[in-house]
């Protein structure tokens, strides 16, 4: 993929940055508490099949803080109001830690301009008696640390999002993770009793050794909503979009491809 094209998207008062490249369906990517700029590498992967938008979230990185942002709900309806601003049909959306819970609270809302839902090692969800690592206890570092398996991967991602460049978003990022999620501590006590309502064919991928929201995480989505099914990833940790990518297209491709041959 050539550099993708950056913009500012006005919705509802707020300017967003947007990132946005390739061609095909529309492909609408939510990123995690890391910011958008950590998954530009996976959007390339991506850009190679669909036309992959990766906003930045209200409050994160290049985007504004608005007023009216207080919950993970706000969120949701914002996408949906991005979705109608942009005139998106068709969509294939994929989210990714913070990124999939509020892409779960979209789709409970409205799947009308869905063509499919991926939950990458989501939050979103309390599983009773599962031991996981509390995010907000740890430093920056520590933080990075915790999302990775590989060891030498964990320290490319510190070098890359503690170096100087990195330190204002990162700082505004983390505020905006810390007042979307802080209490409950990541998790909406209600989302579970309407995740029924997705109507569009869900994927889960979740990495075998995430110790953010362990793989019971995925299991507790995979019971809740009809019809999805998961894939575990052996030797991964939280981001298997960032420490297995081969693996998370082509599993990403093996499901759109499925659809495609039963519509």
């Amino acid at each position: 993929m050539v550099d993708p094209t950056i913009s500012t998207v006005a919705v509802r008062g707020c300017n967003v940055r947007l990132m946005r490249g390739g061609a095909g369906p529309p492909l609408l990517f939510l990123h995690g508490s890391s910011g958008a700029e950590s998954c530009l590498s996976v959007m390339a992967l991506l850009a190679d099949t669909c036309d992959v938008l990766l906003p930045e979230h209200p409050g994160f990185g290049g985007s504004e803080l608005p007023d009216w942002l207080d919950t993970i709900h706000d969120l949701a309806y914002f996408y949906l109001d991005f979705l109608d601003e942009l005139d998106l049909d068709g969509v294939h959306l994929i989210g990714v830690s913070l990124g999939g819970w509020i892409a779960a609270e979209l789709a409970v809302r409205s799947t009308s301009r869905l063509a499919s839902l991926t939950l990458v090692d989501a939050a979103g969800l309390h599983v009773p008696g599962v031991e996981q690592i509390d995010p907000f206890l740890l430093s920056e570092e520590k933080r990075i640390r915790a999302c990775f398996h590989d060891e030498k991967l964990a320290d490319a991602m510190v070098e890359r999002l503690t170096s100087p460049g990195f330190e204002d978003a990162a700082m505004k990022n983390r505020i905006a993770t810390a007042k979307l999620t802080w209490e409950p501590r990541h998790h909406d006590p209600h989302l579970a009793k309407w995740l029924h309502r997705i109507k569009v064919p869900t994927l889960l991928v979740w990495g075998g050794e995430d110790r953010l929201f362990p793989q019971e995480h995925a299991l507790a989505y995979r019971q809740l909503i009809p019809g999805s099914r998961t894939v575990v990833i052996p030797e991964c940790g939280h981001l298997p979009h960032l420490e297995k990518p081969g693996f998370f297209l082509r599993e990403f491709e093996n499901f759109i491809n499925e659809m495609r041959a039963m519509a």
